[in-house]
């Protein structure tokens, strides 16, 4: 069962939006006083961010590993996905062995529930138990990260079905789109190719390969594993699951990857594929959450083409022109490169009429800025729309853990607002002269665009 494939195949544009989960999910985070947040260092070193909760008996821990699907090695690609699909597929040893219905019977039991992911920049591991079956669980989820078996057929089985979402993606006009983008704005890094790997790359895995993997990406390096818990557990007792989670964890890992090099140029980059809404995606070089200017960008880019109907680009390309129903840009903001996408789907014979609009947009802010209503309106949305969408243990202990990824300070949710509401718009229509550039963009379409020539 690979788990970690179903939310990528519901929505292939979302993984670069998401590329950083902890820009979307921590910089949403409303001011909210009562989550105290504590930090937790196991007897054996490992630290952890807790919020205690004790008025419902349950428990939701999240964990993240560095480097995630970027550990693969070269001619490995796809390594560290398939060998995360693998982990609830056999695991312990003699009575305690367990395949793939044995070890999901015994979750079910405890009425707990575990889910695997592997992306760009991490492997991360989620787990939901109730109080009283919290030593069962915890053993359970123990056996899947420190004692894995990767069998042979479950391997084969697996590699199946991963080879099936490759072919499958071959024949999606996003997916494409999405991949040739990546191809050509990351260089020769990991970034540059998908995270399930190749046909070829793939069909090469073997058992062996996902041990190196699993070496590579599953440490107790406090510095490469982030942890919280939500729920009902004290400091102490939180403390002790961690080593006994993962204690027996191999201290060190395999290289993380360096920086990317961003070989983005400008242009127009056409792939025919038969579908009459072409699917397009643009970007330059971007920012990241350490540079000063990433907030003043944070809340342009939210005027320009962020979430509502309220954007510049919603206005200008869907309510004004009807060429799209929805029409995005985000800063994508990964662990070893910056970019500031967007993406549209468009008529073939209107999608030049498109990427010229979202061109002049683009311009039209680099040169004229935003207006002191626009600012306001969207400080107004991004410090207090969100509230609802963070409510639930599960949900807060993932925010958590992209702070700590991105080293934020623990105590950096009850100044978030005061951050978003300090900047000017003598500093925001700064950023937008400095940092955007339509003269960079490249745009990468596929479909049959009509009236629409490659540029490169």
């Amino acid at each position: 069962m690979i788990r970690l494939t179903l939310r990528r195949r519901l929505a292939p544009l979302v993984a670069p939006i998401l590329a950083a989960p902890a820009l979307l999910l921590m910089l949403a985070l409303p001011l909210r006083a009562e989550v105290a947040i504590q930090e937790v260092t196991s007897p054996g070193g490992l630290t952890a961010w807790l919020v205690e909760e004790h008025s419902i008996p349950f428990t939701a821990l999240e964990i993240r590993w560095a480097g995630g699907t970027s550990l693969d090695l070269p001619g490995k690609r796809g390594a560290t996905y398939l060998m995360t699909g693998l982990l609830e597929e056999g695991s312990g040893e003699g009575e305690a062995a367990m395949d793939s219905r044995a070890f999901g019977r015994a979750v079910e039991g405890l009425a707990a529930h575990f889910s695997y992911d592997a992306h760009s920049d991490g492997l991360s591991v989620s787990a939901r138990f109730l109080t009283e079956n919290r030593d069962e669980a915890v053993d359970l989820l123990r056996q899947s990260l420190v004692e894995p078996t990767f069998p042979e057929d479950a391997v084969e089985r697996v590699k199946a079905q991963i080879l099936s979402i490759i072919r499958n993606d071959a024949k999606d006009p996003q997916k494409i789109a999405s991949t040739n983008f990546a191809a050509q704005t990351y260089g020769h890094h990991p970034y540059a190719s998908p995270i399930e790997g190749t046909e070829q790359s793939v069909t090469a895995l073997d058992r062996d390969d996902m041990i190196t993997a699993w070496r590579n990406v599953m440490v107790k390096d406090r510095n490469r594993v982030s942890i919280a818990a939500v729920g009902d557990i004290t400091p102490e007792e939180l403390g002790v699951l961690l080593d006994r989670l993962l204690g027996d964890l191999p201290t060190r890992g395999g290289a993380l990857p360096g920086p990317a090099e961003v070989t983005l140029t400008p242009g127009v980059s056409i792939t025919l594929f038969d579908t009459p809404q072409a699917q397009v995606i643009w970007g330059q070089q971007g920012l990241g959450m350490e540079d000063p200017d990433f907030f003043p960008a944070y809340i342009l880019n939210q005027i320009i083409g962020g979430s509502g109907f309220d954007s510049r680009l919603m206005q200008e390309v869907r309510e004004k022109r009807g060429l799209t129903y929805g029409i995005y840009c985000w800063l994508a903001d990964r662990d070893y490169a910056d970019i500031w996408m967007g993406s549209v789907a468009s008529d073939n014979r209107r999608v030049a009429e498109t990427i010229q609009v979202v061109r002049d947009e683009w311009a039209r802010v680099a040169r004229d800025g935003v207006t002191a209503e626009e600012l306001e309106q969207a400080k107004k949305y991004m410090t207090g729309a969100y509230p609802l969408r963070f409510d639930g243990n599960g949900t807060i202990a993932r925010i958590l853990v992209g702070m700590q990824h991105d080293g934020f300070p623990i105590d950096y949710p009850a100044g978030r607002n005061d951050r978003i509401n300090a900047v000017t718009l003598e500093e925001i229509n700064r950023v937008a002269r400095e940092r955007l550039h339509p003269e960079k963009l490249r745009f990468i379409v596929v479909g049959q665009p009509e009236g629409l020539d490659e540029v490169n």
